[in-house]
Parts: structure tokens; C-alpha cells; sequence
């Protein structure tokens, strides 16, 4: 045989020998599952996991504690001031355009997004990924998405979410994904409508620990049972909030021209810069329920001060409260007694959990709080890749529970 045809023969082996030996890894989403729901007794699948790989006391997510910027900071390693998403809805107030959560077209423009997803850099090594459902997978622009990815349906059946997962991982071997994210939102619309410590949560989270079930029970009957790691994570937590509990700031500024942008535990105030000392002085007189924040004075933890689209003073609710406008005083979904997050990221019911079990994980491993800004690093790590020199996320605050 010519030596040439032998060596050629040998490297595309040892090419599918290297990836033969990559892991796998689910990365699964329950929004708005609290770091201490799993206390509650009604989880014996997460018990489960944690006693066979790593659980962590908490997760703590980024400023502004809200759904899209914490899971793509998850997948990016970034926070919001880096990665684009600085809340779910925000403007460029330079061009007028508005990115919200529910427009389609929005949400699939890669120009929103500036942070490197895992699945880009796992493909950028020939590593196949898939999504059923993450912020930031749906980006039309070719490369800025997984393999394969779907398009995000609310109403989707959860078991045919797990299907999907499951069909993908049956694929031929060139074919199949090595990772793989997948999202559940029941704790996050059950937590907003009741509150965090009601009958409906706790009905919630005893489903989605029955699917966790579902989903180990179906890699445990595969071929990947050693090979699939499986990573669930949640983007925040929840805090109770009441019609008792709400602020209008606009009742403060009378007679003041100002622009009101967002309510909840989170608001923006944009005004002319001779009218910026009239309204501190406003909205730092003692017994307020919030703290309110110049641009340039906002405190450096919350790593948000230097996103282009921030407007001129950032209002914080305490914990449980929140603001409103003349505007969003009669908003349900603000004033109705139930749940909410968004407040600072060090509170500790706006931290989330984070589970890891399968042959990368250590086995029966306790961590104290984890940042989300490690996870991106983590999965750098677990599948020999080189991180995207964008990414904030450290490795070595979390590598200890691999083994």
C-alpha cells in the first residue's frame, strides 16, 4: 500500500479516534429555580445527582438578575455590560431600535449579541452542538448558531423537548451533537404568578425534577450512560413581591421633563443633564424603598456602567419592591402579589442552583456559591478547547469539581 494512503489512513483514525473520546454534555435550564427550592424535599432527582457528582450551595447570577442576560452569560463567560443582553427588553437609544424578549425578529439579530456562545466555539473546533431552546441560538447570521436548534415555542410539550434531545444523541456518530442545551420555564411563570413559597411553585418544581427523572432514566438506558454529562443550572431566583410593596418614583419628579424606561425591581431614568441634580437629590432623600445611581457613580460590582445603552441614572428596588411609572402604575404583572427578580445579584433569593453529575464531575461533591460567569470556562475545559478571549469567566473558581 502507498505510505501516503497509510499515513492519510492513519490521521483521519486518530481524527476520529480524538473525537470519539470528546464528552458529552446536556446543559439543562429550570428558569427561576431559587438556590434553596431543593431543600424542600420534593427533588429526590436532584438529591440524586448531588450525591453521585457536584452540587453547589448556590449560583450566583449577574446584574441584572433576569432571564436573557444570565443565560447568555452562562454560555458566554460575559456580563451584560460585555455580552449586549442588559435586560430583556432594552434600547439603543442611538437608533431608536428596541430589542424585546417576544419580537422574533429582534431576538434572532446577531447584531444584539456580543459575546461568543459556547456552541460557536465548540464549532469553531468541529464539535457538533445542539439547542432545544437557549437565549441567543436562534441568531440567523450563519455560524452564530448550533447544528441544530429550535425555534422558540412556549407552549411545547416538555416530554417532546426530552424526545428531541434524545433523538439527536441516536444520531449516526458524524451526526450527533456533543453538546446540547435544553430549557424549562415552569418555576419562572409559576414563581412570577404565586409567589416563591406557594402551593403552584412547589407543584412546579416537583415536575421538572420528575422530567430531570425522565431525562437521567433515558441516558442511563443509552449508550452514553458513561459518557453524558448532565449540567442543570438555573438563570436567577425569585423574591416575593406584593401590591404593598410598590413605588411610584414618577410622584417624586413633578413638573421634572424625564423619560421613566422599565419597571420592577429595575428602572431608568433618562433627562436632560441640567435636570440630573434636581432629580438625585429627589431620589436620595432618606426612607426611599431603592437606591438610585448616576451613570458614572453606579458601583463596580454590578458591572453594568459601561453598557453603551445605559441611560443617565439606574434606579435599584430594595428586595420584594417595585417601581413604576405614571405609565406602568396599573401594570398587572408589576403590582399583582407573586414573585419577581432583576434585584442585585448578591441577594441571596435571586441566586439560582447548579447540579453537575457524569464522568467529568467529582462524585458526591459539595461546592459553596458558584458564579454563572464560570460555567462558559468550565465547558472550555471539559471539552480541551480554548476559550474565546471575550469571556470574564474564571476557570480556576470552579475547575475543583471536575475530577
Amino acid at each position: 500500500m502507498n505510505k501516503y494512503i497509510i499515513i492519510s489512513l492513519f490521521l483521519i483514525l486518530s481524527a476520529f479516534a480524538q473525537q470519539s473520546q470528546k464528552p458529552y454534555v446536556l446543559l439543562v435550564s429550570f428558569d427561576g429555580f431559587r438556590w434553596d427550592y431543593p431543600s424542600r424535599g420534593i427533588t429526590p432527582t436532584l438529591n440524586k445527582i448531588a450525591a453521585e457528582g457536584v452540587s453547589a450551595l448556590s449560583l450566583r447570577p449577574i446584574f441584572p438578575s433576569k432571564t436573557f442576560p444570565n443565560h447568555y452569560t452562562i454560555v458566554t463567560g460575559m456580563t451584560a455590560e460585555k455580552h449586549g443582553l442588559m435586560a430583556n427588553s432594552f434600547e439603543n437609544p442611538f437608533t431608536g431600535e428596541k430589542y424585546r424578549l417576544g419580537d422574533t425578529n429582534a431576538v434572532r439579530s446577531g447584531k444584539w449579541y456580543w459575546g461568543e456562545a459556547i456552541w460557536e466555539t465548540l464549532e469553531k473546533n468541529n464539535i457538533t452542538t445542539a439547542s432545544y431552546f437557549w437565549p441567543g441560538s436562534e441568531v440567523r447570521e450563519e455560524g452564530r448558531h448550533p447544528s441544530y436548534f429550535m425555534q422558540y415555542e412556549h407552549e411545547k410539550p416538555y416530554i417532546e423537548r426530552i424526545n428531541r434531545v434524545f433523538e439527536w444523541l441516536s444520531l449516526p456518530f458524524e451526526k450527533r451533537p456533543k453538546f446540547i442545551t435544553l430549557y424549562f420555564d415552569r418555576t419562572d411563570t409559576k414563581g412570577h404568578g404565586f409567589g416563591p413559597n406557594s402551593a403552584e411553585v412547589n407543584l412546579s418544581i416537583r415536575e421538572l425534577d420528575s422530567l430531570l427523572g425522565i431525562i437521567v432514566a433515558k441516558r442511563d438506558e443509552s449508550s452514553l450512560k458513561d459518557s453524558l454529562n448532565i449540567i442543570v443550572v438555573s438563570d436567577h431566583g425569585m423574591a416575593e413581591t406584593s401590591p404593598d410593596r410598590v413605588y411610584n418614583v414618577e410622584s417624586l419628579l413633578p413638573g421634572i421633563k424625564c423619560k421613566f424606561i422599565d419597571s420592577g425591581p429595575v428602572m431608568l431614568i433618562a433627562a436632560e443633564e441640567t435636570e440630573i441634580p434636581s432629580i438625585m437629590e429627589k431620589l436620595s432623600a432618606p426612607g426611599l424603598p431603592f437606591c438610585a445611581y448616576k451613570r458614572e457613580d453606579i458601583p463596580d460590582y454590578l458591572r453594568i456602567k459601561n453598557h453603551p445603552y445605559l441611560r443617565d441614572i439606574l434606579i435599584i428596588a430594595d428586595m420584594g419592591w417595585s417601581l413604576v411609572s405614571e405609565a406602568t402604575k396599573n401594570y398587572s404583572y408589576v403590582v399583582r402579589r407573586g414573585g419577581n427578580h432583576g434585584y442585585e445579584n448578591f441577594h441571596a433569593d435571586m441566586h439560582g442552583i447548579f447540579f453537575a453529575q457524569g464522568p467529568s464531575f467529582r462524585n458526591g461533591f459539595k461546592s459553596g456559591t458558584l458564579s454563572n460567569l464560570d460555567i462558559y470556562p468550565l465547558l472550555c475545559k471539559i471539552y480541551g478547547v480554548e476559550p474565546s478571549p471575550k469571556a470574564e469567566g474564571k476557570l480556576e473558581q470552579i475547575v475543583y469539581i471536575l475530577k
